[in-house]
């Protein structure tokens, strides 16, 4: 399938934050686009504002007689009346990771995957790679900065076409890339509804690792076992990057919290292959946010990319959305939120926290995304909140399609918390309980983290006073 000499594609479930990008993309093509999704919100609307046509709800119907593919969120279940519609008409179906692999094929393809930091690296690749003029294409599972949200467009055609692509893992839907380059932040065990266990997991890396040709790059992060494990497959070229070990092709020391320009954040030295590049700035958080930015600076160096530009780049960038974001100050306290839901990313996040709030009261709020992550790695949650003065749990969030009947509750964890650590904890049974908790607690706290992937950002964003006009159109969603 040549997916470039396609003239009306339909997106189903096109409010989902990567399969919109590929929205945006079509539309810069000249191609006509018609979306659904299950409820109206702020995506859709842009895509609107960009010139697809929106339907809210699915139905046959809302397929024009055109229409000569049709792509679908991997959310949306197999028995959608438009799947079932395109398939009685025969027209080429695509689930998002298949349609994002026909993409890549027409560029020099970059993909960023692991178990934690996809989003923060490949957004931090793209900024550099941009600043050092090599004009990428880039889809992210976020909204960056100065770009159009999750999507940046080619600026020229006459440069070497790059597409800097997020690739998820869950169902191994990686497998349906085939990068030039491989960016592999860190790999544990997680969506263990869909994955076995850890080696499953491993194992679906090692076959993409596999998928690179032997003229490829593949980017390890030297400090975490499983992927130096995975990396010893396949024929690729290999190049590391490590804040641990001095011999990595990319190494970083020194580091320290630091502010600029009245951004908080850290500095840390560079030493590619035993050339040292100097000092380097960067404004977000936490020694995992360093491991983010090694992996994109090797990345860009490898591909030719001067040290100027990875400095500038990493000064100037200042987070993602949902990504350690900073929403507001209310009532003394300063209030970030944050995607993180697996134990590693909580704890790291966390620990970001206190690395720049030190001396101040830090409550953790946190939704679990699926009942299923939350019974498996259930001790792990427990164990993350460590650098929290106190936590809030809000109740898990169910994810549509992807739960069973299991029997565990985030007040679960307010009690096993409760035993550990002696500290304050409190259970909330809805957003709107979690609401009033934290409004309450906010004279005692200097720093609010609210943390989670399901709809928890939609109250965090009610706690916003007075917001902008810009976040009302873009963030504020009723709960």
């Amino acid at each position: 399938m040549n997916i470039f000499e396609k003239k009306h594609i339909h997106f189903v479930g096109a409010g989902g934050i990567g399969i919109s990008a590929l929205v945006k993309f079509f539309l810069s093509k000249g191609a006509e686009a018609t979306c659904s999704d299950q409820k109206p919100g702020a995506t859709l609307n842009d895509l609107e504002k960009h010139g697809a046509t929106i339907f809210v709800g699915h139905d046959a119907k809302n397929i024009p007689e055109n229409t000569d593919l049709v792509v679908y969120s991997s959310a949306v279940p197999k028995d959608n009346p438009e799947l079932l519609f395109a398939e009685s008409r025969n027209i080429p179906l695509l689930d998002y990771p298949q349609a994002l692999g026909e993409v890549m094929k027409g560029y020099h393809g970059i993909a960023v995957s692991g178990t934690h930091g996809k989003t923060t690296t490949t957004s931090l690749l793209g900024k550099i790679l941009e600043r050092a003029g090599m004009d990428p294409l880039v889809v992210v599972g976020g909204k960056v900065p100065g770009w159009d949200g999750n999507l940046r467009l080619l600026e020229k055609t006459e440069t070497e076409k790059i597409f800097v692509a997020e690739a998820c893992e869950y169902r191994r839907n990686m497998l349906s890339l085939s990068p030039q380059m491989l960016v592999l932040t860190n790999i544990e065990a997680d969506h263990l509804d869909y994955y076995r266990d850890l080696d499953d997991v491993m194992n679906a890396f090692e076959t993409f690792i596999q998928k690179l040709p032997e003229d490829g790059t593949l980017v390890v992060n030297a400090d975490d076992s499983n992927t130096v494990k995975a990396a010893k497959t396949g024929h690729a070229r290999k190049l590391f990057y490590s804040l641990r070990d001095k011999t990595a092709d990319l190494y970083a020391q020194d580091v320290h919290p630091a502010e600029q320009n009245g951004f908080l954040g850290q500095t840390f030295r560079l030493s590619w292959q035993g050339e040292d590049l100097g000092e380097f700035f960067l404004s977000l958080p936490g020694e995992f946010n360093v491991s983010n930015a090694l992996a994109a600076s090797l990345a860009a160096l490898s591909l030719g990319a001067e040290k100027e530009a990875i400095r500038d780049a990493l000064a100037d960038f200042h987070g993602t959305w949902r990504r350690f974001e900073k929403i507001a100050e209310r009532d003394g306290a300063v209030i970030y939120t944050d995607y993180a839901h697996h134990p590693t990313a909580v704890a790291k996040t966390l620990a970001g926290a206190r690395s720049q709030y030190s001396d101040k009261k830090i409550l953790a709020v946190f939704q679990p995304h699926q009942r299923d992550r939350t019974k498996n790695l259930f001790d792990d949650f427990v164990n993350a909140f460590g650098d929290a003065d106190g936590v809030l749990f809000s109740e898990i969030y169910d994810v549509p399609g992807r739960e069973e009947n299991i029997q565990i509750s985030s007040q679960d964890l307010a009690e096993a918390f409760r035993k550990k650590y002696q500290k304050p904890v409190w259970y909330a049974k809805d957003l709107s309980e979690t609401q009033e908790k934290i409004l309450a607690l906010i004279p005692e706290y200097e720093v609010v983290l609210i943390m989670g992937a399901g709809d928890i950002y939609e109250m965090a964003m009610s706690l916003v006073p007075e917001p902008s006009e810009k976040v009302l159109e873009e963030n504020l969603v009723k709960f």
